[in-house]
């Protein structure tokens, strides 16, 4: 059998009491191991959450200055954050707050179940049609691409500002995104267990 060893130095009988030395040495280098260290805490905070806090709070800043400067035209296009926060805490004090969270995430959660419901047999039938894969295909993969904000602009001069614009933009957003998933994994699975 071929050696893996690539020194250039005398070859070593595997009786050698200087080799077993070193090889028990260096098995009670890994016994007296002191096994994983905990990273401090206080480690953790400054490598992990003070840089993202730190982001967030420059750009509250600078969006603040942004409209106490008057470098803002219209402040109704863009309020400072000090309204923003006014109206947050005026909407929990109504009591309303937690309906304004719960009407976004319901159209979220029921545009995504849309998305489901197309985004799935449309990613099974591109993944075994061909002729659907070499038509859509592409289609698909430029559409999952695109951001979706993207889309926004388009539906709000189609549709309106109402439940069917956002619903709109959740689905060209996510659809192509499930299907392509889909077709993924379909293409991962092996040949024996389609038949």
């Amino acid at each position: 059998m071929a050696s893996t060893d690539t020194s250039t130095g005398p070859v070593k009988e595997s009786g050698d009491s200087q080799d077993l030395a070193g090889l028990e040495a260096g098995l009670d280098a890994l016994e007296s191991h002191a096994g994983p260290t905990r990273t401090p805490v206080r480690q953790v905070l400054v490598q992990k959450v003070v840089p993202p806090v730190t982001a967030v709070l420059l750009v509250l800043l600078v969006w603040q200055a942004l409209v106490s400067f008057d470098i803002v035209d219209d402040p109704s296009k863009l309020p400072p954050p000090s309204a923003v926060w006014d109206e947050v805490h005026e909407a929990w004090l109504q009591g309303n707050l937690l309906d304004y969270i719960w009407t976004s995430v319901s159209r979220g959660l029921l545009g995504f179940l849309f998305a489901l419901v197309i985004g799935t047999p449309l990613g099974l039938i591109v993944a075994r049609v061909r002729f659907v894969r070499a038509a859509i295909g592409p289609i698909l993969s430029g559409l999952q691409s695109l951001p979706s904000v993207a889309w926004v602009p388009p539906a709000v001069i189609w549709l309106g500002l109402d439940n069917s614009m956002m619903y709109a933009v959740i689905l060209l957003g996510a659809v192509p995104s499930i299907a392509n998933g889909l077709v993924s994994g379909v293409d991962q699975v092996p040949p024996l267990f389609l038949r």
